[in-house]
């Protein structure tokens, strides 16, 4: 069912969904398994519902989020209202800033594919009185996925891509949470993203050790030992963000990783062979780039973006050079962009790689940084500069 074929369908049966519903006999249906690539090469697992599957989990999430919200800990910055990422890497620089200059990173283990079911319902059950929708709520974690056509059930986990397991999700770690702020820690914890910040080695080293005992003794949950680690913050990741230490100065900046990330996307809409026009390519890339410099804004990133640009243009006048295909298209080209005659000819001519080539004198004084930027590419330079002072 598509989306906009929801409320014809609910006209028609939306009475004897709602009565199913009050009767606790409603039976939700199967999610759909997506995978998704990760850059360390594995897979991170969906749970995509029906569209009538989202409409009741965001029914459920929209009436429970105000009850279980307001007893959240103040450290807690993933989906929640009026939160955001960049909070908590604030958050993050400020522990540092104050001495706290070890990491305890603790990454777990395909915590959405999981959660013990029973343990989380057990916690849901703490505000929820009304036993049907405990018992809706139960039916949606037990519905099962939906693979190759076939319907595997679930007896663990809460599938990651509806509406309700952010939610669920922040239930679950909120006894982490509560847990840290008894000990007294300083940590921020973005959904299953945990780092608590701490002044010394050796104290990580024995708070790795003891939340580690407590998140799989007794929230039922799996540490992954090999992505977990106690270090220096500027040497890990954090919500794609890491940090620097200059001078007494602590800073934000992007990871490599999210920098490769970046790049890599930007290779797919920038290849030769992906036979996209110029304007699709410009309007992809424009979007990409946006979306990225927006999040990463409150990063020191002004010389980063810079480069970017510079790569980013040359790979668009690579794709640009490789249209022109025939010696003729070049050198009319060429012609249009300012070049004398005979110059135009020597240079369509030429036996060089496209890659070298789009970086030629030639090709700097006629696809310019003005002439691309009438085709509509946005400058991430520009977008950062405003972004930062927004």
């Amino acid at each position: 069912m598509k989306v906009d074929e929801l409320l014809p369908y609910l006209k028609q049966h939306g009475a004897a969904i709602r009565q199913a519903i009050l009767q606790g006999s409603y039976a939700p249906t199967p999610v759909r398994r997506v995978e998704i690539p990760k850059s360390d090469g594995g897979v991170r697992l969906l749970g995509i519902p029906t569209v009538l599957g989202r409409m009741i989990q965001q029914a459920i999430a929209q009436v429970l989020t105000p009850i279980f919200d307001p007893g959240f800990s103040d450290m807690s910055y993933g989906f929640r209202p009026g939160r955001s990422a960049k909070e908590a890497v604030t958050k993050a620089k400020e522990y540092i800033e104050g001495g706290y200059k070890w990491v305890v990173d603790i990454d777990l283990a395909r915590y959405f594919d999981t959660v013990n079911h029973d343990k989380l319902m057990s916690l849901v059950a703490r505000k929820v009185t009304d036993k049907r929708v405990l018992k809706l709520i139960r039916a949606y974690l037990k519905s099962g996925v939906m693979l190759n056509g076939v319907v595997v059930e679930m007896e663990e986990g809460c599938p990651q891509g509806g509406p309700l397991s952010p939610l669920l999700s922040n239930v679950m770690l909120d006894e982490l949470d509560k847990k840290l702020e008894a000990r007294g820690h300083k940590f921020c914890r973005y959904a299953d993203d945990c780092n608590i910040y701490v002044r010394s080695q050796r104290a990580g080293q024995r708070v790795m050790a003891s939340i580690t005992a407590y998140l799989e003794g007794k929230l039922k949950l799996k540490v992954n030992r090999k992505k977990s680690a106690v270090d220096r913050p500027w040497k890990r990741k954090f919500l794609g963000f890491s940090f620097y230490y200059r001078k007494g100065h602590i800073g934000i900046r992007i990871h490599a990783k999210s920098v490769e990330k970046f790049k890599g996307r930007v290779r797919r809409i920038l290849s030769r062979s992906n036979g996209r026009s110029t304007e699709q390519r410009v309007e992809a890339l424009n979007r990409s780039l946006i979306g990225w410099v927006n999040y990463f804004a409150l990063a020191d990133m002004k010389s980063l973006a810079q480069n970017l640009d510079e790569w980013m243009r040359r790979r668009l006048r690579m794709c640009i050079w490789k249209q022109w295909k025939k010696i003729r298209t070049r050198h009319d080209n060429l012609v249009k962009l300012g070049i004398d005659n005979r110059k135009a000819w020597e240079f369509a001519n030429t036996r060089k790689g496209y890659w070298r080539v789009s970086n030629s004198p030639i090709l700097s004084r006629t696809l310019t940084n003005e002439y691309l930027s009438k085709l509509g590419l946005v400058s991430l330079t520009k977008r950062y500069s405003v972004a930062r002072s927004s």
